[in-house]
């Protein structure tokens, strides 16, 4: 149903009360939209029992222009899930600690206003979503979106190792510490996968990754291919293999996709190398990975307790984004 065209526009901003100033946020957004020529904006806040998709149906129930999102991944991951699928275009003020779909969009990490002015502007753009079915070993099964990446075994492990007041205190960084209290203990275990309609595989892993989108925190490229508008998703299998097999994992991601790629001289480089068994990348529309028994699983930074089977597929275009006017949009 259209629109009159005598009614004022209005955003909805849903937050996360614990990762942004809320008053000074509220008072950007207000006069921002009063500003612009937009009606008042609807406040929403997430709570301990909604990480936002509830209060994001309620603002599109509204019949809201469009919704910015400001807090942590999780919290972007869950406004998103609830938008999928709809015209109305979402806009992202980073907040948080690991701002990880504002740094693979490019967006303007310290400066919330020009965000708020994109919501309100007329640039959108259309991104991909991820869908991840998840299968516990009581059969019961679970659909939840994601917009980075998924992931399965040792990643998600490291993701519940990482203290919550060393985030705060450090940042992203405090992944690294995550890391090392699960690294000594990780063991590879078995799965059986399918990309698309190709043939079963079976192979020993540590973890099994389903991106979105590939970059990390720090410009560190997990994924140097993957884009987050070409209706596929890119795989990355992590099966390191001998004493010295983490450090081919650490050389493949840091310096190999990070440094090396970055310059035509690097890029002759691998080629003259060959593959790196360490991690091997894979792409399709969907992926069906199956492990002997539960194994922690994470969706865009967050825990998602123990699966025996996840199911990831790409919904293309799925989501509508509101962009800085003149964004590069190419390099999605």
């Amino acid at each position: 149903m259209s629109k009159s065209p005598l009614r004022h526009r209005q955003a909805a901003l849903v937050y996360n009360p614990i990762k942004v100033d809320e008053k000074r946020l509220r008072t950007w957004v207000r006069d921002l939209s009063k500003e612009a020529g937009w009606a008042h904006p609807a406040f929403y806040s997430t709570t301990i029992t909604d990480a936002g998709q509830t209060v994001t149906r309620d603002a599109l129930e509204r019949g809201v222009d469009v919704v910015l999102v400001a807090g942590g991944d999780g919290t972007v991951r869950a406004v998103s899930e609830a938008m999928a699928g709809t015209d109305v275009p979402l806009a992202i003020v980073p907040s948080g600690t690991g701002n990880l779909l504002a740094r693979n969009l490019n967006l303007p990490l310290l400066d919330p206003k020009a965000m708020i002015r994109a919501a309100l502007g007329e640039f959108h753009h259309p991104i991909d979503i991820g869908w991840a079915t998840l299968t516990r070993a009581d059969g019961e099964t679970s659909e939840h979106a994601f917009v980075v990446l998924a992931g399965m075994g040792l990643d998600a492990d490291m993701i519940a190792n990482t203290r919550s007041d060393l985030k705060k205190s450090v940042g992203w960084v405090a992944y690294v510490d995550g890391a090392a209290r699960s690294l000594p203990g990780a063991k590879p275990f078995r799965v059986v996968y399918q990309v698309d309609e190709s043939r079963l595989h079976s192979t020993k892993v540590h973890s099994v990754l389903f991106a979105n989108c590939g970059t990390l925190p720090a410009g560190i490229a997990l994924i140097p291919s993957a884009s987050i508008a070409d209706g596929e998703m890119d795989i990355a299998i992590i099966q390191p293999t001998g004493p010295w097999g983490w450090l081919g994992v650490w050389r493949k991601i840091w310096w190999d996709n990070s440094v090396l790629r970055r310059f035509r001289a690097g890029r002759l480089v691998l080629q003259r190398r060959g593959k790196d068994a360490s991690v091997r990348y894979l792409r399709g529309q969907t992926v069906e990975t199956a492990a002997p028994g539960p194994t922690p699983i994470e969706l865009d930074g967050d825990e998602f307790g123990l699966a025996v089977r996840i199911r990831c597929r790409i919904a293309p275009g799925a989501l509508l984004l509101a962009l800085p006017e003149g964004h590069r949009v190419d390099l999605l």
